[in-house]
């Protein structure tokens, strides 16, 4: 579930047209969910999106891939898999 806040929030930056957070690194992204930090980059690739960074304080590390509306990656030292459409619905929850 943690991990599909972490794509809705890089997916925010990824789909909306309001101008990206300002971030501590140049670059680099972020956003504040429950208490934690999140601060990431997305870049795009010949197969799709990767959004990879940290979250803060905890300094706990991420790599999704984004294609085909589908997520998969590590999250915090675990594999994640699930639809784009998932994690936007994870805002709300």
């Amino acid at each position: 579930m943690l991990s599909k806040f972490i794509v809705t929030g890089a997916l925010s930056a990824i789909v909306a047209v309001a101008a990206p957070a300002q971030a501590e690194e140049a670059g680099k992204q972020r956003f504040t969910h429950e208490g934690y930090t999140y601060v990431y980059e997305v870049k795009d690739t010949k197969t799709g999106k990767v959004i990879s960074g940290r979250r803060f304080p905890d300094a706990v590390a991420f790599n999704l891939a984004v294609k085909n509306g589908k997520v998969s990656g590590v999250s915090g030292g675990q594999q994640v898999a699930f639809k784009v459409e998932d994690a936007r619905g994870a805002a709300s929850e």
